[in-house]
């Protein structure tokens, strides 16, 4: 797939700055997209993030918002000004919550010229069992507020495809065949998740456990 590259999400889930400096240089020139979760955000803050941006890498903020409206609002106005790609909400905190996010984000990036970024919406975690009737109850929650995308398996892709087809699938849980799949429960391979209609896959441990980062991501593409 030539631009599968585009579609690759690395998770930056390191507590080594320079490592994750060095991963974000092995692989930034292929177009792919960074996580920076809680682990990094926590230890190394905002500015360390706003570095990485201003080196015109597009990254993915990883916070999955859960709150009142109020606080998840003001939180996405934070989070549209550092100038992120894309960030997370959990769509279980409520129609109300995800629409006061959804308009608080284009507000502030038309008042500030500041890039609108995508919100992507977390549906059931990979690393638990889900309920299909579930998943779609937050998907059409997604849909009907104007969220961007939803986090969700790839094993659910090809239906949400099929319901909302403007809606961004990203799938975590990607493994090559034979690897050990952690804490991960419902885990595909790359090349499945593209085939369902995933439109970006996100890996971690696959890459930064490994000592070549290019390598190891081309593997995990290729097959």
């Amino acid at each position: 797939m030539s631009n599968s590259w585009e579609k690759l999400i690395v998770a930056l889930d390191l507590e080594d700055k320079d490592k994750i400096i060095k991963v974000v240089e092995a692989l930034s020139g292929r177009g792919v997209k960074f996580k920076i979760g809680s682990i990094a955000f926590t230890k190394f803050g905002p500015r360390f993030l706003s570095d990485i941006i201003k080196e015109k890498v597009d990254v993915f903020l990883d916070l999955k918002l859960y709150d009142i409206p109020n606080t998840m609002k003001r939180t996405a106005s934070v989070i549209a000004q550092l100038g992120c790609w894309a960030f997370t909400v959990h769509l279980q905190a409520g129609e109300k919550a995800l629409a006061a996010v959804k308009e608080e984000v284009v507000n502030v990036s038309k008042q500030r010229g500041c890039r609108l970024p995508l919100i992507l919406g977390v549906t059931i975690l990979t690393s638990s069992q889900s309920v299909d009737s579930d998943v779609d109850g937050l998907v059409g929650l997604a849909d009907k507020v104007g969220i961007d995308g939803v986090i969700a398996s790839a094993r659910d892709a090809r239906r949400i495809k099929s319901n909302y087809p403007d809606i961004k699938v990203v799938t975590p849980g990607i493994r090559n065949t034979g690897d050990d799949i952690g804490d991960q429960l419902r885990i595909t391979t790359a090349q499945v998740a593209f085939e369902a209609g995933v439109d970006y896959i996100v890996v971690g441990r696959p890459i930064i456990n490994e000592d070549n980062y290019l390598d190891a991501a081309k593997h995990l593409l290729e097959g």
